[in-house]
């Protein structure tokens, strides 16, 4: 076990290498990477610039691109917005339940269906991936009228079940490679040691994972952090909506402040941009391995 782990810790660094080499060998894969960057960036940079500019100049000709001069009033309007600040605890409490929920029901699931021969285990991953191609407006309806007749409209159990949904399949379908490349043979050890198949599973399985599980505790917490169709139709009280449909009440027939309302997204976008940053490494390493696994 631990000459494996400094094999995969060493290596790491030549591949990242040969990768960068790679790159730079094809400067036409490295400038394209470039124009797709910028293509993200620079919505999310116009958003900030906007956010700290004065009203009348927002629409100057032609547009600045630095807030001269800068201000914050933007930020402190919106930050007395009560309707505000209680979507972004909602969307907090929504976003970790879903991660949470997506977690604990996808993970022993995806070991299950890696480890035990199930009969037509090609179909059963090709349904989860068409889940994933139902657009949550097709849902939104159905759910609501299951919802209410079980009284988990307005509630966070059902923004959370209902952002689990579509969590759930994707999860399973990435995490079940990595239980895929765990050798038989390490499994029977530990039953030989005196584990049953929940502790190996505990104390074998589960460590070996780690990557793909906070990968995609990451990608279930970001995708339920911007929901906004579960969130309007789901949650018609004010009190339980959620930032993003929040963000979506700031415009009307009277006119939209647009420099609130970029405040705002910035400070709606925050915690996620944040969280990529820092998490970014174990993401991307996360998903190429749970890809080339198994």
């Amino acid at each position: 076990m631990s000459n494996d782990t400094v094999t995969i810790t060493t290596g790491s660094p030549r591949s990242s290498i040969s990768a960068k080499r790679r790159v730079t060998r094809r400067p036409g894969v490295f400038v394209l990477a470039l124009l797709v960057t910028l293509l993200y960036l620079v919505p999310i940079y116009w958003m900030i610039v906007t956010s700290f500019k004065q009203s009348d100049a927002i629409f100057a000709k032609p547009p600045s691109l630095l807030p001269v001069p800068p201000t914050i009033e933007p930020f402190i309007s919106v930050l007395a917005n009560e309707n505000l600040l209680q979507g972004l605890l909602n969307t907090f409490v929504i976003a970790v339940g879903t991660t949470i929920l997506a977690l604990l029901l996808a993970v022993p699931a995806a070991y299950a269906l890696a480890r035990v021969n199930v009969p037509f285990i090609s179909v059963i991953l090709f349904v989860f991936l068409a889940v994933q191609m139902i657009p949550a407006v097709n849902l939104a309806l159905p759910m609501y009228m299951l919802f209410s007749k079980l009284g988990l409209v307005n509630t966070y159990a059902g923004l959370i079940i209902a952002n689990a949904s579509l969590a759930v399949p994707l999860a399973i379908t990435i995490m079940r490679p990595y239980f895929l490349s765990l050798p038989n043979e390490v499994i029977e050890a530990a039953k030989t040691d005196g584990c049953n198949s929940f502790t190996a599973f505990l104390r074998i399985a589960l460590p070996i994972s780690v990557p793909g599980i906070v990968t995609m505790g990451t990608i279930s917490f970001m995708g339920a952090w911007g929901e906004f169709v579960f969130g309007l139709s789901l949650a018609t009280d004010v009190q339980m909506q959620p930032a993003t449909v929040v963000l979506a009440g700031m415009t009307s027939q009277f006119g939209v402040r647009w420099n609130d309302l970029m405040a705002a997204s910035t400070i709606v976008a925050l915690p996620v941009l944040a969280i990529f940053v820092f998490l970014q490494r174990y993401v991307v390493s996360g998903l190429t391995e749970g890809a080339t696994k198994g």
